[in-house]
């Protein structure tokens, strides 16, 4: 063999092996059906998950999101799945078991946010010791909304299911008001266990679009009939149930 014919053999080999070393380095790219397959596992995976937090079964979880997409996600679309589920359930069975459900987890967010304010009051008096966080004005004040003219003013007492309903409702929509409650007794805390029970936002609190207020009989002295919780504004001079 010529040395001319050895030159071009060796050039081919070393050719050969330069395109076998960058095909066993190049990376492999998965195809469309493996992508497809691994984010089906992750959702899956995921919809488990949520499923556990809120104590439903998979089956439940698939019907929650069904409903969301129908009538009842375009007029709530944040309605949290156990309430979805109850609104829609399809026996008194269903309605009982989400109904628990539900006051289960209530409690459990309650415990939990109880224990937060709990450490939110002792970082308060080891950073502000004796400076006051509720907003407390003088039985004399000429006026009921104190901090801001037309704002709304909420009457609500302890034992009252549908004033807690109330307040949260004008808290999703956003509305400004002073929370004054009825048979408080001059206690801060006994407010602020109610404001956290009933759900209220403590940053709102703290920027003062929520103000806790103990009534100190304003409600006695409006002479208004009816029973509480009463929303009021103040109209031409006026107070007014809303």
């Amino acid at each position: 063999m010529r040395q001319s014919d050895i030159a071009i053999c060796l050039a081919c080999a070393v050719s050969l092996a330069s395109l076998h070393a960058r095909a066993q380095s190049a990376p492999t790219t998965p195809s469309g059906t493996n992508l497809s397959q691994t984010q089906t596992s992750t959702d899956t995976a995921l919809d488990e998950h949520q499923a556990r937090d809120w104590g439903l079964r998979a089956e439940e979880w698939a019907r929650y999101r069904q409903l969301m997409q129908g009538p009842l996600g375009v007029y709530s679309p944040s309605l949290d799945p156990l309430t979805a589920l109850g609104i829609e359930a399809r026996s008194d069975e269903e309605r009982n078991r989400y109904a628990e459900l539900q006051v289960q987890a209530e409690a459990r967010r309650v415990d939990k946010t109880l224990a937060y304010q709990r450490a939110y009051d002792a970082a308060w008096q080891r950073l502000f010791p004796g400076q006051p966080r509720v907003s407390l004005p003088s039985p004399q004040a000429p006026s009921v909304g104190h901090t801001g003219a037309g704002r709304t003013a909420v009457f609500i007492k302890a034992d009252c299911t549908s004033c807690k309903q109330r307040v949260r409702q004008l808290q999703a929509a956003g509305t400004p008001f002073d929370l004054y409650m009825v048979g408080s007794r001059g206690d801060d805390a006994r407010i602020r266990q109610w404001a956290t029970q009933a759900g209220i936002d403590p940053a709102r609190v703290r920027a003062r679009t929520i103000t806790l207020n103990h009534d100190s009989g304003r409600w006695l002295s409006l002479g208004l009939p009816g029973e509480l919780p009463a929303v009021m504004r103040e109209v031409n001079g006026q107070w007014q149930r809303q």
